[in-house]
């Protein structure tokens, strides 16, 4: 058996189920966007905007969810950008794909543990929908699956 191989199927079922979970944050990410677009407030010309309007303000959730949305859609995008290269990486199981894997990896955790800290932060505030609830349970899902794959795919290299 080659360096590291027994650890090629756990890395590849981390990385499908992270990928599926990037891609439900991605997708209602998009969505609370979409729903803030639609819902923003409009006023004439002349007319200010109201005192606590915010730029980030969205029609659901509390102060922290434009926040949140946003950091979960960039995080969302470079977690399945990681993911993807990540599959590469397990196609050639080599120290020299490893460093870009890595990389993506270490970028797309750093992001996901940043919108997990907002999805903390949206939690204690309270009021929120069910799909904000469902991109907080996948981020702090995946900021602990992302984690432990970084660590298996350099275990993966190093052991024997």
């Amino acid at each position: 058996m080659a360096k590291g191989e027994g650890a090629k199927p756990i890395a590849g079922l981390l990385l499908v189920l992270n990928f599926c979970m990037y891609t439900i944050i991605c997708g209602t990410a998009g969505w609370a966007i979409n729903e803030a677009i639609e819902h923003e407030i409009i006023t004439g010309l002349g007319i200010p905007l109201p005192n606590p309007f915010s730029s980030l303000y969205f029609p659901m959730g509390n102060a922290a969810t434009g926040f949140l949305v946003i950091f979960a859609l960039i995080a969302g995008v470079v977690g399945a950008a990681s993911c993807i290269s990540g599959m590469h990486h397990l196609r050639l199981w080599s120290e020299h794909s490893l460093a870009a894997t890595a990389s993506t990896a270490m970028t797309a955790w750093a992001l996901t543990l940043l919108a997990m800290g907002l999805a903390f932060k949206e939690i204690h505030l309270h009021g929120r929908n069910s799909r904000l609830k469902t991109v907080e349970a996948f981020l702090i899902i995946l900021s602990a699956t992302q984690f432990f794959y970084i660590l298996l795919i350099h275990s993966g290299i190093v052991g024997k």
